[in-house]
């Protein structure tokens, strides 16, 4: 909720600014975490998605105010959600109504094999950039393909979140096995739900890209943007901070005032 309000008031605060800039923006945006950091490694190391899964499709609004024909100030809100159910892998759940030990009274553990369920839970991540640039544009605006590059500091909001089976491989009991007799090692499974949200940091960005003129005030715009920005983690304890760094492929179109 927080961040559909961050959202509007972002694009109220660019729309009433459209009368002093001389450019807006509106962009389809392809966006690509990089997702380097040990907890992103930890889901995609234990669970059935990978990098991919967490590719993204999103849109970006902007507006440019021009303080001479080579250079302006940019002004842009790009948005990103993705929200993705993983199993994991080579373990499946079992209640210990199939197992014998008189010392335990968790409930479920997870095994290497077995006629078990799923172990599943979801992973969640947003991230909300709000970036000030400078953007060059050093052949000037009259050409047929205008190429640019810029770049400038952001205000990330951003939330991280899993809920549901929560495996500590930290934990383990050993087990025997009903049907064949054989001593087996399960983990306990909890239910978790932890989530850092609603969380601000800042980072930078640096971009390129073209602008094709359609007409004397529209251009189709083509971009690559790289963001730098790394978020504490309260919640996730023990873990490093969350890698908000992300790629971002981007068409749309500007208007020249």
């Amino acid at each position: 909720m927080r961040k559909k309000l961050i959202l509007l008031v972002s694009m109220l605060l660019l729309g009433s600014s459209f009368v002093f800039s001389d450019a807006v923006s509106f962009k389809f945006v392809y966006f690509a975490p990089r997702a380097k950091s040990d907890l992103w490694d930890e889901e995609f190391r234990l669970m059935d998605f990978t990098k991919s899964s967490f590719h993204s499709t999103s849109i970006s609004f902007g507006y440019e105010y021009f303080l001479r024909r080579e250079i302006s100030f940019l002004i842009s809100v790009d948005t990103y959600t993705r929200k993705k159910v993983g199993i994991y892998d080579g373990l499946v759940g079992e209640t210990i109504d199939d197992y014998y030990n008189p010392e335990i009274d968790t409930d479920y553990f997870a095994f290497d094999y077995g006629e078990g369920y799923a172990i599943q839970h979801t992973f969640d991540v947003s991230i909300t950039p709000i970036q000030l640039s400078v953007k060059l544009t050093p052949m000037g605006r009259r050409q047929r393909f205008i190429p640019y590059v810029g770049a400038g500091v952001g205000i990330y909001f951003w939330t991280a979140r899993l809920l549901g089976d929560w495996i500590r491989f930290d934990q383990f009991d050993k087990f025997i096995d009903q049907s064949t007799g054989e001593e087996v090692i399960g983990r306990p499974i909890y239910f978790a739900d932890v989530r850092d949200e609603n969380k601000i940091t800042f980072g930078y960005h640096a971009f390129g890209g073209v602008m094709i003129p359609v007409s004397n005030r529209l251009s189709l715009d083509l971009e690559f943007k790289y963001n730098v920005a790394q978020g504490d983690l309260k919640r996730f304890e023990g873990f490093e901070p969350f890698d908000l760094n992300s790629y971002l492929f981007s068409l749309g179109i500007s208007y020249w005032f």
